[in-house]
């Protein structure tokens, strides 16, 4: 397998369809040349129920063993379909301190997670995700069940609000390479406000969508994503408004668009 550019860290808690998180990592790190370390991390308090010693220290000895094929056939699976390098790590402990550690340990160009189901996107303030927004700096992609990237085939692209920083990453040339024409851009504006005239990083032709700010807005605007096939949508962080287009914060876009988001950098 030829060396990549990329290292891709992907997080897993094995509670969602973990195949489909992997397909889509998978599908970014055959785009851009990228690498993959797929990292699982599980309280202690999720694995030891009992108050007994010796049935404690079997129910994490079945644990170590049973993550570790769990593992190994997952990563054994989509290397070999896929002709890609992909490692398998992962930690029992404190969730937030791991994840840290192999960040640290691994020193990834981006992260991948998967996106929280709808039932507990309220509980976003305490989740992995908002942390993983706050500790790390790089590119991060949050995937969605649907529409997932799939290797091998283009994706469809889209930008909300004039989100243009991952085009100034060093993936961005291969990431163009590899979307269907044309882009589409996606804004939530106030039609009161005359619109600024900002120009675009891409010479592509570019197809725009407007969707006027109210309470409904993201809802609105994800059904249509989906509704048009697309796969990722980009979305800038601390990013300065124009006057016309709104500015939302990036926890409400998390956890109302279902489809998935390419975050930039900090």
């Amino acid at each position: 397998m030829k060396n990549n550019r990329y290292k891709i860290l992907v997080l897993s808690d094995f509670k969602k369809p973990e195949s489909t998180l992997l397909k889509s990592s998978v599908g970014l790190a055959k785009i851009i040349g990228g690498e993959i370390n797929l990292f699982h991390v599980k309280k202690h308090t999720d694995i030891v129920k009992r108050d007994n010693q010796f049935s404690a220290m079997r129910s994490l000895n079945e644990e170590h063993n049973n993550t570790i094929k769990r593992i190994d056939n997952l990563v054994n699976k989509f290397s070999k379909a896929h002709n890609l390098k992909i490692s398998g790590d992962y930690a029992f402990g404190n969730i937030k301190e791991e994840i840290k550690k192999q960040i640290k340990l691994y020193n990834p160009d981006i992260i991948v997670l998967g996106q929280r189901d709808a039932s507990t996107f309220k509980l976003i303030g305490d989740s992995i995700t908002r942390f993983v927004l706050k500790s790390f700096n790089g590119v991060i992609m949050i995937t969605s069940n649907k529409n997932a990237l799939e290797p091998d085939k283009k994706i469809t692209l889209g930008v909300l609000n004039d989100s243009n920083k991952i085009f100034n990453t060093n993936f961005s040339k291969d990431l163009i390479t590899h979307t269907t024409t044309p882009l589409k851009s996606f804004k939530i504006i106030n039609s009161h406000i005359e619109e600024e005239n900002i120009s675009s990083l891409i010479e592509e032709k570019v197809i725009e969508y407007k969707f006027e700010k109210n309470d409904n807005a993201l809802t609105t605007l994800s059904s249509y994503l989906l509704k048009n096939n697309i796969n990722l949508l980009c979305v800038d962080r601390n990013k300065k408004q124009n006057k016309s287009t709104q500015n939302i914060p990036l926890n409400d876009v998390v956890n109302n668009i279902n489809v998935s988001l390419l975050v930039s950098e900090a």
